[in-house]
């Protein structure tokens, strides 16, 4: 171990073996990230915990008593923070939670593990939710290819899915947070929220890397009737 500029220990992981540079490099970011460790001694699920925290710190687009959908929700940081402060635990509010992957029981969320891109998922998500939410968030990723180009198509595309089906389901006030990675591939998109939102801004929470592209796009005040998104 050694320090780093901040005087903190820094661990670096041995190299060889079968373990490839990007893994090697994975694996000691993650080992070195303060918001790694904190998330442990706060017992949340992933670091992910503190952006959403940090987001609606100064948006304040989760309140008491609102219905969230969390698309992409393993392994349930955003999860854990909705339903803390929509009273989900409580009965006030509500979280219903899916993804590819499955997630260890969360108190007040509601979680089916499913593909959010399968021709069912959007019915199976309304019988799930029982009527309108206020709130639709995704920290969804597509899988990437290597090539940025296609990359970044695939990422926008999920976020356009998640777009329209925030605009089917959402209340009139409503609000939708998405990742996304800064590209000039998101005009349009950007174009879509901003006739069906009253607010679109980009986001970028201190719990995000620094030397990441991710960002998160914050569309409030959902002008649309649920069931079709016209105004």
């Amino acid at each position: 171990m050694a320090k780093d500029t901040t005087g903190r220990l820094h661990v670096t992981v041995k190299s060889g073996g079968k373990r490839k540079l990007s893994s090697k490099l994975w694996l000691e970011r993650q080992l070195n990230d303060p918001y790694v460790a904190q998330a442990k001694r706060d017992g949340f699920r992933s670091r992910a915990a503190y952006k959403l925290r940090e987001m609606d710190d100064k948006h304040h687009f989760l309140k008491q008593g609102q219905v969230v959908v969390d698309l992409g929700a393993a392994p349930g940081g955003w999860s854990q923070i909705a339903a803390k402060r929509v009273g989900a635990v409580e009965g006030r509010g509500k979280v219903v939670a899916i993804d590819l992957l499955e997630m260890a029981e969360i108190p007040g969320v509601t979680f089916a593990q499913m593909d959010f891109l399968d021709a069912q998922a959007p019915e199976k998500l309304r019988v799930m939710i029982g009527g309108g939410a206020d709130v639709v968030m995704s920290d969804m990723a597509a899988n990437t290819t290597g090539h940025r180009k296609t990359d970044q198509l695939r990422i926008i595309g999920l976020v356009e899915n998640a777009a329209a089906f925030a605009c089917e389901i959402l209340n009139p006030g409503g609000a939708f947070l998405a990742k996304v990675f800064q590209s000039g591939a998101e005009a349009d998109l950007l174009a879509q929220l901003k006739r069906d939102f009253a607010t679109v801004k980009h986001v970028k929470p201190a719990a995000s890397r620094q030397d990441s592209s991710e960002r998160y796009v914050l569309a409030l005040g959902f002008r649309g009737v649920r069931g079709g998104g016209e105004t």
